[in-house]
């Protein structure tokens, strides 16, 4: 009977074997990983719309394979007429097999779909390590159906790594395949 390998297990494996010489690393537990992706939605037009709150949430949800929490106003501003405890916009945190799946879709179907698309910027960084884009538009990805969108919009996505150093968080995101452009 055969093993199956994971695609967590697989992209751990390429990613151990490319940056392990490249710091010198003597154990493999030094090596960075991809903790989580974060994706979030934020819905402005959702204080006079309801409806098109819960078209964004199924989108994501479509996009990623996993159910959206709506995220809530946490004071009230009276000049975007937005209420206290307000839902304004829809986030997914993805680990494990849902993070891998959303990576290989990311990298070889939707951003290819971008149009005039040069390669990732090379400075999202914070200074934690995270690399942060911004998608304007979540027609790129296959799983919407262009003919039933209400409205373009877009959602930023973070990926969250183990490292704090922007170098071995880049190597990291460039050996799982985001096209980050150089310098």
């Amino acid at each position: 009977m055969e093993k199956t390998i994971s695609k967590a297990q697989k992209y751990q494996a390429k990613i151990v074997e490319a940056l392990k010489p490249q710091f010198n690393y003597t154990n493999i537990m030094q090596t960075p990983r991809l903790e989580k992706i974060c994706i979030n939605a934020g819905i402005g037009d959702a204080t006079n719309d309801p409806k098109l709150l819960e078209a964004a949430a199924a989108e994501l949800e479509a996009i990623t394979g996993q159910k959206p929490v709506l995220t809530r106003a946490k004071k009230a501003i009276a000049t975007f007429k937005l209420r206290e405890n307000q839902a304004i916009g829809a986030k997914v945190t993805l680990r494990g097999e849902k993070m891998w799946n959303f990576v290989e879709n990311l990298v070889n179907i939707a951003l290819p779909r971008v149009r005039d698309f040069k390669g990732l910027p090379y400075n999202s960084f914070d200074g934690q390590g995270n690399y942060t884009i911004g998608i304007k538009e979540q027609i790129i990805f296959t799983e919407i159906n262009f003919d039933q969108i209400k409205r373009v919009r877009g959602f930023n996505v973070t990926f969250v790594t183990s490292t704090s150093n922007k170098d071995e968080s880049r190597a990291l995101l460039k050996a799982i395949g985001l096209p980050i452009v150089t310098k």
